[in-house]
């Protein structure tokens, strides 16, 4: 029941606030909407206000806002020309669409805020947990348990920070400020280049020492100012690891069976409830941040899809005909509904791993 709520309250955060986003903007552009609805299909519970219809729907994986004169080929009486989307100028339009991925991204920046004034932000601290047999560090006197303070002469508090400097002095040789219990004192390494697996599991060689981390935590307590530019930097940075990895999965270094769907997000978000609402709150704004990417993608039947309409709009002067439109759209929905086949097999696998190929 744990994880059947959290994933409700994840995907209904992450739907209510993306299309919140095409609903206010449309209304502040004197767009008439018709249906706020969370969920797709048969309708559950529908009340309307004012003159929208709020509704919540049987499929939870999605929402919608239905606009009067969406389609550019909707009859519309003389009265409802001024109201109606298709009738609104470009760059409104444009705003409307756009409004859904940009409201993602604000969920996560808010999120983050959140989560860094209340938590403060955690990093792992650059202490060795383990020294490689055989490694440069072994061979310089480095133990399990020494807290690395700096290299060169420069300050380290993080161990990505650490990482980053070892790689940048490459194999020139390295001054180790070392705190082991009560003593600070100094050693001389030098890196070797190794073979090593980054985050999205390609191989590079890269200058290493010879040490892992020991995953020790250390939380620090940022000011309101630095909270909100912090949870900025998070969400820049999700933002271009979702790129990065979107453009792996087209070169295929990363393989296909690594995307996950709505069975993966209710497995991971009942992980996070177990461990409390924050750490749900924090994966909520992660996936936000994917989500709002993944709507910009220039992909028919997505909202990146609609915005490249509008920049040939723009570009052409007049809009493309109706027709070629709907055959574009034909296309991205084919397109989507094999990603919808093929996460759910993928998630199906996770959880039978009988059924993948090759299994005895």
């Amino acid at each position: 029941m744990l994880t059947i709520a959290a994933a409700l309250f994840v995907l209904s955060l992450l739907i209510i606030f993306h299309e919140w986003g095409h609903f206010l903007v449309a209304r502040l552009c004197g767009v008439q909407v018709h249906r706020f609805s969370v969920g797709f299909g048969p309708v559950l519970l529908c009340r309307r206000l004012g003159e929208t219809e709020f509704c919540l729907s049987t499929i939870p994986l999605g929402g919608y806002v239905k606009l009067l004169g969406e389609n550019p080929e909707e009859p519309l009486l003389p009265e409802e020309r001024p109201r109606a989307f298709s009738e609104k100028p470009l760059w409104q339009r444009t705003l409307i669409v756009a409004a859904g991925p940009l409201s993602n991204f604000l969920l996560a920046w808010l999120i983050f805020v959140v989560f860094f004034g209340l938590k403060g932000k955690p990093h792992v601290l650059p202490e060795v947990g383990q020294v490689i047999s055989g490694s440069p560090a072994e061979a310089a006197g480095l133990r399990p348990g020494d807290l690395i303070l700096a290299v060169n002469g420069r300050r380290v508090r993080t161990w990505e920070e650490l990482t980053e400097r070892v790689r940048r002095e490459g194999l020139r040789p390295l001054i180790l400020e070392v705190r082991r219990g009560k003593r600070t004192f100094k050693l001389r390494v030098v890196a070797q280049v190794r073979e090593v697996h980054d985050l999205f599991g390609e191989r590079k060689r890269v200058p290493v020492i010879g040490i892992v981390a020991s995953g020790r935590v250390a939380t620090e307590r940022l000011s309101p100012f630095r909270a909100l530019w912090e949870a900025w930097v998070r969400v820049a940075e999700l933002t271009r690891l979702t790129v990065v990895a979107i453009v792996k999965l087209l070169e295929r270094a990363l393989p296909l069976s690594s995307l996950g769907g709505p069975l993966l997000i209710a497995q991971m978000a009942g992980e996070q409830a177990r461990q409390g609402f924050l750490a749900l709150l924090l994966f909520s704004g992660i996936l936000s941040v994917n989500l709002a990417v993944i709507n910009l993608l220039p992909v028919p039947m997505l909202d990146g899809g609609h915005l490249v309409f509008y920049g040939v709009e723009a570009l052409r002067g007049r809009p493309l005909s109706p027709r070629t439109q709907e055959r574009i759209q034909k296309v991205g929905l084919a397109l989507l509904i094999a990603l919808m086949v093929l996460v759910f097999y993928n998630d199906l696998v996770r959880l039978f791993p009988r059924w993948r190929p090759g299994h005895p």
